[in-house]
């Protein structure tokens, strides 16, 4: 929250790009709040991992780990009947410390009366304690040198009603405001709303039924005042401590450029001196912006919560499949000028280059500054992106159609031909009764940038995978932990971005051989795995595509089997070009199947070199490949495995009991073949082992 002054707190921003200040995101698989569909009683039962048991009657005896063990079990045994419990007496030892836990139920004892002095009318409230005696004593002891908990005395008998389920999750026991929750409420309150008016934006948004929320009005009126003056207390705090850790972070700026000739950085100002907006990168970063520039990913999700300022992120793709780090900036805002300075930057950063693709969010401010200082960039909406706000959209609004919704609008977002797409967008608008809808309207305003049919004519460098996109995800979570200052945070970015080319780099230096083919032999020699990989994929389903030739020369190319749309091959006999309409090519820099299988059937014994990219290339690699280790794919360690795995496949499909035994003995070598430390010495004729 905003409130705390001792760490730098990371989130995502939560504004929606459709521009409703009051409208904000809720990201598939963030661990916020309930989804919209989702009911509070659910919530509450899932917040401990004990809850999720059969919770059965505490009994004398009963071993506990620790004391706050035993209290977590005995207040979700509680919960379950009727009540809640509450600490008593602890007594503790010179030797043992604490070594006694009384646990009472929450009416248990009487209230002593209290003398109010020079009070009229004092406040009388009638107490909720009436002698219960239900109890939980817990006793330590220390066996085998290992302290423990065991229940010495219990009694579940209560003088009083309990509760059901629907009454028992008012107790102030198990009213609690999460802190996504705060957050929101916080933003409602400073924009004016009274509190009846947020607890009932709080409702609509989590789409329950009134009084339904895990907490009450009377829980926000409490938060809302006990947080007012923390507020104005911190802000003058959290100015200060912003000033003083922008002015570390420029200083571990300087630092930096002082160790490495290749880092450089920049920053603005305001009015009174103070560090405003900040943005750097490394040597590095501009050498592989050379080569892997063409496409570029910058990731404006995340915003310091304590600060408010907003983190954007430059990203590639290498010729490895890997995420490059290009560079990063802290700004004081979202606004188009902001955007504009971190642009014009960053292009000065990579000396004037610009790239040819950016792929972002659907964010208005850095959308408007991109059009402004890169018009000749495309601009790509990350279609996962997209995604991943349809729950917070629609769910409440479809209810239980909302599966479905979800299932057909993510067919729309992969149809091949645009006027499928609109045609296919008007009956889902038709079929969900949702044509006057912010969201769909902004969408579909922006269908030039996300939609599969309208983005395959545009050199994506496979940058739109999940794949690629939970790597950049990752890297993103390990440098955003809660940090004590921005320096903090600066220091532990450096760390991860000079490591995340190489450490992410798993994949194997040789592929073997799928299909025999000389084109595939051919081409294992030039890429590198991760694009022979792809390539070997379209080049093995090419096999399966049947050929028709017309008379122009061109070829109609489709599979044997499904009903799939058939592409048109246009072949070019004269400088050896192929133009498929499936636009592969031309979206990922690999060569589709229905290319290859022209090339087959032209008896090619070679792709030609102009359909093997640059920045697929083993030459363009950042980190040197091991000459040794790449030529071992031919040499007799290969051959070795080759027929050792032939001979294990063909005895092990003699019978149903053979093929059980390889398929266990094999995944378990697996799982201890990759647990095996990598040591730098790579594998040689001369090491093989025969027998």
């Amino acid at each position: 929250m905003a409130v705390k002054p001792l760490h730098n707190i990371w989130i995502r921003r939560q504004q929606c790009p459709c521009g409703d200040w009051k409208c904000y995101i809720k990201y598939d698989g963030d661990d916020q709040s309930t989804v919209a569909s989702q009911s509070v009683k659910s919530e509450l039962s899932s917040s401990s991992p004990l809850s999720q048991e059969v919770i059965f009657t505490p009994y004398v005896g009963q071993i506990f780990k620790s004391d706050d063990e035993a209290f977590e079990y005995y207040n979700n045994f509680a919960r379950k009947n009727g009540f809640s419990i509450r600490k008593a007496r602890s007594t503790e030892s010179q030797n043992l410390g604490v070594y006694r836990r009384d646990f009472v139920c929450y009416r248990s004892g009487f209230n002593q009366p209290r003398k109010k002095a020079n009070v009229e009318h004092p406040r009388d409230r009638k107490s909720v304690r009436c002698g219960c005696d239900a109890k939980l004593y817990l006793t330590k002891e220390i066996v085998d040198g290992v302290p423990q908990w065991y229940i010495s005395q219990f009694s579940n008998v209560h003088n009083h009603e309990l509760l059901e389920d629907d009454q028992v999750r008012l107790l102030p026991a198990y009213r609690k405001i999460e802190e996504a929750d705060q957050e929101r409420i916080l933003l409602l309150s400073r924009a004016g709303f009274p509190v009846n008016r947020i607890v009932k934006v709080l409702e609509l948004e989590k789409g329950v039924q009134p009084g339904n929320l895990p907490f009450i009005e009377k829980d926000v009126r409490n938060f809302v005042r006990s947080c007012k003056k923390t507020v104005q207390e911190n802000d003058t705090v959290l100015t200060m401590k912003r000033d003083n850790d922008m002015l570390e972070l420029l200083e571990a700026c300087k630092a930096a450029a002082a160790r490495d000739e290749g880092f450089v950085y920049n920053f603005t100002t305001d009015g009174n001196g103070k560090v405003e907006n900040i943005a750097w990168t490394y040597g590095d970063a501009i050498r592989a912006f050379s080569l892997f520039g063409d496409v570029v990913t910058i990731d404006t999700s995340y915003r310091s919560i304590t600060y408010g300022m907003i983190l954007g992120m430059w990203f590639g793709i290498d010729n490895h499949g890997q995420p490059i780090f290009f560079g990063c900036t802290l700004l004081q805002d979202e606004t188009p000028k902001s955007f504009s300075w971190a642009l014009q930057v960053f292009v000065r950063f990579m000396r004037g280059r610009h790239p040819q693709v950016v792929v972002t969010d659907m964010d208005s401010g850095l959308r408007d500054a991109l059009a402004i200082e890169m018009p000749n960039t495309k601009q790509i909406i990350c279609i996962w992106k997209v995604l991943s706000k349809m729950s917070s959209w629609f769910s409440v609004q479809l209810g239980m159609q909302y599966s479905r919704f979800k299932s057909e609008f993510d067919m729309l977002c992969h149809l091949e031909n645009v006027e499928d797409f609109e045609h296919q967008w008007n009956h889902l608008v038709a079929q969900f009764g949702i044509g006057s809808d912010k969201h769909l309207s902004l969408l579909f305003s922006y269908r030039t940038s996300w939609p599969f049919c309208y983005t395959r004519n545009f050199f994506l460098a496979r940058a739109m995978t999940p794949e690629y996109s939970k790597l950049v995800e990752t890297f993103l979570k390990n440098i955003l932990s809660p940090q004590s200052s921005l320096k903090c945070f600066f220091k532990q970015q450096v760390g991860t971005a000079a490591s995340f080319g190489s450490e992410n780099r798993k994949e194997l230096l040789y592929l073997p051989i799928k299909t025999c083919l000389p084109l595939e032999e051919h081409a294992r020699t030039v890429l590198t795995p991760f694009a022979f990989s792809a390539l070997q994929q379209e080049i093995v389903l090419s096999l399966q595509c049947a050929t028709t030739e017309m008379a122009n020369g061109s070829y109609l190319v489709r599979h044997y089997k499904k009903m799939e749309r058939e592409c048109l091959v246009i072949w070019i006999p004269d400088d050896e070009q192929l133009h498929c309409s499936c636009k592969e090519f031309e979206h990922s820099g690999i060569l589709c199947r229905h290319s290859l299988r022209v090339l087959v059937v032209k008896n090619y014994f070679q792709i030609p070199e102009k359909y093997f990219l640059l920045r697929w290339r083993m030459e363009s690699s950042l980190i040197p490949l091991d000459d040794q280790i790449i030529a071992n794919g031919n040499n007799e360690c290969s051959q070795a495995f080759h027929s050792l795995t032939a001979t294990l496949l063909s005895e092990s499909f003699i019978s149903k009991e053979r093929f059980d035994f390889v398929h266990g003995q094999l995944t378990t070598l697996l799982e201890h073949v990759q647990n095996m430390p990598v040591s730098d010495r790579s594998i040689s004729p001369n090491n093989i082992v025969k027998s």
